[in-house]
């Protein structure tokens, strides 16, 4: 399947198709987020060559911020092929389609559309027409007759409740991550601290506890939080933050009782699919503790399993940051000795948080992948 643009057709399925698209989700592509979808950094050259000669992409730049842009001609286009998906974004005064020039305005943007890809390559969907209606008035009964999870809903998606969602409007949330056992409130720092402000993030959390308490979920819902960062080096920002001179910035606090941190890389998206999903964590779970003991409900620490020695064990790979702080301080304020177990690309980030006074033991990321996934 594709799209004629005159004597061209675009295959659905092609590297220039997926930009044009994704540039219609985010309103602006970022050229340095170019690689994770192209990987080739010369087709990639060749890709946009070709896109701009056919006059279906142009390159904004400005405040030393580069990023790609749609047409007239490819929301045409796009609207012509597929008005389900891209009518929500290509039509109206939306941020998408009427594009400032504003850099903190393009800066969301871009996050956005790294955090778009993070999604996507963990086999997430974000596009409207893929997935069940859940974010508008009167039409919640019956929708989730067929789901599979995990589902994603943009911020915008949420907002079109209208006056029920005003008092999270100046939410950083992206959006809403769906699995089957709990949801995520979605955010992206990309590469700098984010703003936040802790009353409005409290907010998020009790309004989607209460919209969502018996549809999709069976009595309250777990409501958990995920940040999104451009490396690893970024949790480590996040873990040691106090929030800034004025406290205008994120650090760690109890407007959700777990957040788990997620780069924006490979291993990321990998990382995802295991937050998404439950079997998947539990079968990591049972290979963790096949050499230890079950944890002793009686200890004040709270942990996941006891080594012969009876150390405590945290399984952190899921990278809890507010889990792996409360252990930590847990085992200093009780004079205990505890393992950590994370995956090999975590550890460096722990290490250099945690000190030495914990024992780490390490699951290998290639390894796991072979055998969970099936991946080479």
């Amino acid at each position: 399947m594709g799209i004629f643009l005159g004597v061209m057709l675009i295959l659905k399925d092609s590297a220039r198709y997926h930009l044009l698209e994704l540039t219609a989700l985010c309103g602006e592509f970022p050229a340095g987020q170019l690689y994770r979808l192209i990987p080739s950094s010369s087709y990639a050259e060749k890709i946009i060559t070709q896109l701009k000669s056919e006059k279906l992409l142009r390159v904004h730049y400005r405040d030393k911020l580069r990023g790609y842009r749609l047409t007239k001609r490819s929301k045409e286009y796009l609207l012509q092929e597929s008005p389900e998906r891209f009518a929500p974004y290509l039509t109206g005064n939306t941020d998408t389609n009427q594009v400032r020039s504003e850099k903190s305005r393009r800066l969301r943007l871009h996050l956005r559309a790294e955090g778009y890809l993070t999604l996507l390559y963990a086999g997430i969907p974000v596009f409207p027409d893929e997935k069940p209606e859940l974010f508008l008035p009167d039409q919640r009964a019956g929708i989730w007759s067929s789901r599979s999870y995990p589902l994603f809903y943009s911020a915008r998606e949420i907002k079109r409740l209208g006056d029920d969602t005003t008092k999270i409007r100046n939410s950083r949330c992206m959006g809403v991550l769906l699995s089957s056992d709990c949801t995520y409130s979605l955010y992206n720092t990309g590469d700098t601290l984010m703003k936040w402000e802790y009353r409005t993030e409290i907010r998020v959390n009790a309004f989607l506890t209460q919209y969502l308490s018996g549809n999709p979920y069976p009595g309250i819902p777990k409501i958990r939080a995920i940040m999104l960062g451009r490396d690893m080096a970024m949790a480590y920002r996040l873990l040691t933050s106090t929030g800034g001179h004025k406290k205008a910035f994120f650090s760690l606090d109890t407007s959700y009782d777990h957040f788990h941190y997620v780069p924006n890389t490979p291993e990321g998206e990998v990382l995802l699919q295991i937050l998404c999903n439950p079997n998947l964590q539990n079968r990591l779970n049972q290979l963790l503790i096949t050499d230890l003991l079950a944890p002793d409900p009686h200890m004040p620490t709270e942990h996941d399993a006891l080594t012969p020695e009876k150390d405590m064990v945290l399984f952190a790979y899921d990278f809890d940051m507010l889990r792996i702080n409360k252990f930590n301080t847990a085992l200093k304020l009780f004079g205990h000795r505890g393992v950590l177990i994370a995956f090999d690309f975590q550890l460096p980030v722990l290490r250099a948080f945690l000190g030495e006074d914990l024992q780490y033991s390490s699951i290998d990321f290639l390894k796991f992948k072979r055998s969970f996934l099936h991946e080479t």
